[in-house]
């Protein structure tokens, strides 16, 4: 497929980077059938790690199986899959060079202590990510941990190994810690914060979740009131991620989040539609549908960043 403009365009902002690197987001940006468009599905399967084997596949049984996931995203036209380094593994072979892959590289579990601050281990590394085929690692950080600079730390090194190495990298920014409330972490200005980090820290690609209309920090409030930032709708709240993150220089996806009904994420994506987001990553709410309805609903949401629903 013939790269187009959009595609251009979007790496045209990325000027540091080798062509190994903008290889492989190209590959990532022309894949599926949102190939060219400049949007992106991608179907992120970590959920194992962080919530355990039931809680995660026993909706859908089918979903225990590592190779179902591949073809789940490639037999919906997704942009890339992402997982931790032993999901990969599993089907490494049989799927190579289908679908862009993204080795998840650092993990949480939902076993570590409760009054432990929000972390994750390094489970992965650049070398694998080589040896896999894949396009990107992707990496978590959780802003307001008392954990947060020694991960800031870790993607630092993974990070210059990787871009060294021609891989792109895929940043999950999610606020968490003792400081933040439940609310504080989808709050307007808390993810805008985020993803500003995870763009300052060096990512191709930033993840946060939609953020709400609350604002947590006081003085980030003072600033908006006076300012007169629109947050009130979500389209209004993407398009401001998208101005934090060197005003629309850097590719923003937003995650699914928890199991939602159809229409309500449906509407979500067309607020990340019109805000100018370039897309979604979404695993809970397509893996643990039964296979025909996971593909029925990744069609609907394909559709509406085309533009036809």
């Amino acid at each position: 497929m013939k790269m187009t403009a959009e595609v251009k365009k979007i790496l045209s902002a990325y000027e540091s980077d080798c062509p190994g690197t903008k290889a492989n987001l190209a590959r990532i940006l022309m894949q599926g059938r949102l190939g060219g468009t400049g949007r992106l599905v991608i179907l992120p399967v970590d959920q194992g790690f962080e919530h355990g084997p039931a809680r995660s596949f026993a909706k859908n049984p089918a979903a225990y199986d590592p190779h179902y996931h591949y073809q789940l995203a490639i037999d919906a036209g997704l942009s890339a899959y992402a997982a931790p380094l032993g999901m990969l593994e599993a089907g490494a072979d049989t799927f190579a060079g289908q679908i862009p892959t993204i080795l998840k590289v650092n993990s949480s579990n939902s076993l570590a202590p409760k009054n432990s601050s929000a972390d994750q281990a390094v489970t992965g590394t650049v070398n694998d990510a080589l040896r896999l085929g894949c396009s990107a690692i992707g990496f978590t950080i959780y802003p307001g941990s008392h954990n947060t600079f020694d991960m800031m730390e870790e993607i630092r090194e993974l990070s210059e190994q990787a871009k060294d190495a021609g891989l792109a990298v895929v940043m999950w920014s999610y606020p968490r810690g003792e400081d933040i409330s439940k609310d504080g972490e989808t709050a307007m200005d808390v993810c805008a914060y985020a993803a500003h980090m995870a763009a300052l820290l060096g990512a191709h690609i930033i993840k946060v979740k939609p953020p709400t209309g609350f604002l947590e920090q006081a003085e980030a409030k003072k600033v908006y009131e006076s300012e007169k930032v629109t947050i009130g709708t979500m389209a209004e709240r993407i398009a401001h991620v998208k101005q934090a993150c060197f005003a629309g220089r850097r590719i923003v996806v937003f995650s699914g989040g928890n199991a939602k009904g159809e229409n309500d994420l449906l509407d979500e994506v067309r607020g990340i539609r019109d805000g100018g987001g370039n897309g979604s990553i979404i695993g809970r709410n397509t893996f643990q549908r039964p296979r025909d309805e996971a593909l029925k609903l990744l069609d609907s949401i394909i559709k509406v960043y085309k533009g036809e629903l």
